[in-house]
């Protein structure tokens, strides 16, 4: 959408007539980023949320809180058309004059290609990291083979962008929005600008020393092979050379087939996979499934962090969640 701001620019409405007294009202899409949002205004107001714990974020229905909570937002932060396909139309419709930053288009955002198949080759990230790509086709997360770089030829029925859209389990991502965030709410209300850019500075801190602690928890098991339930991942994967051996699902929102599950029981067969990582949201039997006869391990990840306490704190939890998972598993 045309009106969607730059990473430093804001509409000509909020910086019209005299600074605001009181914070803005700022709606963000998902739990993570609702977090670093929360961060940055800590002190000065609090976010609304509106996609809520537990939810998938792909496909959504407002409850009427949310909407209002929409309709009321002066700033709107969403990770973009690629994770929450529905929002565009949620925003337009609801918040006409609200400034909107899609984060996953913001200057210095790492965006990843999808990875194709079931099994993925160690170490063998897609380095394509196109920052400043912001052409891309919208839709939701749900990888679509037959898109023209994914020659595998399961058609899962849903279009997408060219782009992994799971960007926020990058701590990188996540200290350079706290930069576009903090500009962004300054911009719109420059009394408090003075604390948003204290506090972003401080989360950058925090994630600088959080990423060394994540590194350290899966040093203890660095080379352990693991394979996820679904492809979302590999940002978190890419940041602490830590890769996955496959995907038990191409799609969060759809079934592997049986041909595909044996292809994932061969896996972790041949490559003596030590664990498989469901999700709170999928079916446990799927799971058993797959791991049936095999020795692995198994545990739980949640890239979403559904069952953390939203609020500024839920972001570093988050990431310290899947590295501990990662590593109970994996010990």
């Amino acid at each position: 959408m045309s009106r969607y701001l730059t990473p430093l620019s804001v509409t000509a409405s909020l910086l019209a007539g005299t600074a605001m007294a009181d914070a803005p009202s700022v709606a963000v899409d998902i739990a993570p980023v609702h977090s670093l949002v929360a961060r940055v205004m800590e002190g000065v107001g609090t976010p609304s949320l509106i996609v809520q714990p537990g939810a998938s974020p792909h496909e959504y229905s407002l409850r009427p809180s949310e909407a209002q909570a929409l309709q009321d937002a002066d700033l709107v932060f969403w990770i973009g058309e690629d994770l929450t396909p529905w929002m565009a139309d949620a925003v337009e419709t609801l918040a006409p004059d609200a400034a909107v930053t899609a984060l996953l288009e913001t200057d210095g955002t790492t965006l990843l290609s999808f990875r194709n198949g079931a099994l993925f080759e160690a170490h063998a990230h897609d380095d394509d990291h196109a920052a400043h790509d912001h052409d891309k086709e919208h839709g939701d997360d749900d990888h679509d083979p037959d898109h023209a770089d994914h020659a595998e030829g399961h058609d899962d029925g849903h279009d997408h962008g060219d782009h992994d859209p799971h960007a926020w389990l990058s701590p990188e991502n996540a200290a350079n929005w706290l930069t576009v965030i903090a500009a962004h709410l300054s911009a719109a209300d420059p009394d408090n600008a003075d604390s948003y850019q204290a506090n972003a500075a401080a989360a950058r801190a925090e994630i600088a020393s959080l990423s060394a602690e994540v590194t350290a928890t899966l040093d203890t098991v660095r080379g352990g092979r693991f394979i996820v339930f679904h492809d979302a991942y590999q940002y978190f994967e890419t940041a602490f050379d830590f890769p996955a051996f496959g995907a038990i699902s191409i799609s969060d929102s759809s079934d592997p087939s049986p041909a595909r599950i044996a292809e994932i029981q061969g896996r972790i067969a041949d490559e003596g996979i030590q664990c498989v990582l469901s999700e709170p949201q999928f079916n446990p039997g799927l799971v058993a499934t797959v791991m049936d006869g095999a020795g692995a391990k198994t545990s739980v990840l949640d890239p979403l962090g559904a069952n953390l306490e939203t609020g500024p704190d839920m972001y570093p939890q988050l990431l310290r969640s899947l590295a501990n998972s990662l590593a109970d598993c994996l010990s």
